[in-house]
């Protein structure tokens, strides 16, 4: 199968190019922002043109949550009119897609694992433009997965882990909020999630899912970052706090696990506990 990826230059994108290797019967194509922009409509549809494609991998996003509140433009233009390009593209060239959504979509205001199924109702405008993408992909006719994942890390790019090691080395303690909760992603585990839906195929073509991958598990912010010291015995001294003590300028969702029942059922596949995924992984 070829297959496309697009923001291959993110964490996930790149995580996708570490695991390619282990995929022989599929040809990779990793496009970053300047060799296909996924906001420019024509150079979308040149590139369809130019090169056959089975499948994408919608890896391109804008995920600043905080910074979205002062970017609603650019944040929509990449989550909302880049996914509208991609879909009409895709439309036009019988290509199947998977994109990538967030946990963001729901408030938090349930108290137990969300479903595929359950109300959305995002209250920061990250998760917004998130839900924006997803409805452009639903509205068409697109073959697709839909694939909400939540607190993703990896050794690339901006994410909590990442920045938590950076701080405790720097800190001697650090204040992190305890009152959101949710399940940290590994990004390859993911990625390994996602090939299995390639090359299981014959679930979802012709139709339109929405499935939820997180790994198992529940956390706050503050379990994660005890967990990431400990793993790499940094000493800093963390404290918990409520999210009212650390005011953010996007609203995060205070509960936000997901259900993975369906994902488990139509794909048949063990996911690891958040904890062993975080010890075992190396940069």
């Amino acid at each position: 199968m070829n297959i496309l990826v697009t923001g291959a230059n993110g964490q996930l994108g790149q995580t996708f190019k570490d695991l390619q290797s282990q995929y022989k019967n599929h040809k990779f194509t990793f496009a970053g922002r300047k060799a296909l922009d996924i906001t420019k409509a024509q150079d979308v549809m040149a590139y369809f043109e130019q090169n056959q494609f089975d499948c994408v991998l919608n890896c391109a996003a804008y995920t600043a949550v905080d910074q979205a509140e002062d970017e609603p433009d650019q944040a929509y233009l990449i989550n909302k009119t880049g996914v509208e390009h991609l879909v009409k593209a895709c439309e036009s060239f019988n290509v199947r897609l998977i994109h990538f959504s967030t946990d963001y979509v729901f408030n938090g205001q349930k108290n137990q694992p969300y479903s595929e199924t359950d109300a959305v109702n995002p209250q920061c405008l990250y998760g917004a433009s998130k839900l924006a993408g997803e409805t452009l992909i639903l509205n068409s006719k697109l073959s697709s997965l839909i694939i909400r994942t939540s607190w993703l890390y990896s050794e690339y790019g901006h994410n909590f882990m990442n920045s938590m090691k950076k701080l405790g080395q720097d800190r001697d303690s650090l204040r992190i909020v305890y009152d959101q909760i949710g399940t940290p992603t590994y990004a390859r585990d993911l990625a390994k999630a996602t090939m299995t839906c390639i090359e299981k195929h014959n679930i979802w073509v012709g139709q339109q899912e929405i499935y939820h991958f997180s790994n198992e598990g529940v956390a706050s912010w503050y379990d994660f970052a005890l967990a990431i010291f400990e793993k790499d015995n940094i000493s800093c001294q963390v404290q918990p706090i409520l999210s009212k003590d650390y005011p953010t300028k996007a609203k995060r969702p205070p509960y936000s696990v997901l259900d993975k029942s369906k994902f488990k059922v139509d794909f048949g596949i063990d996911i690891p506990h958040w904890l062993k995924s975080l010890k075992s992984f190396e940069l």
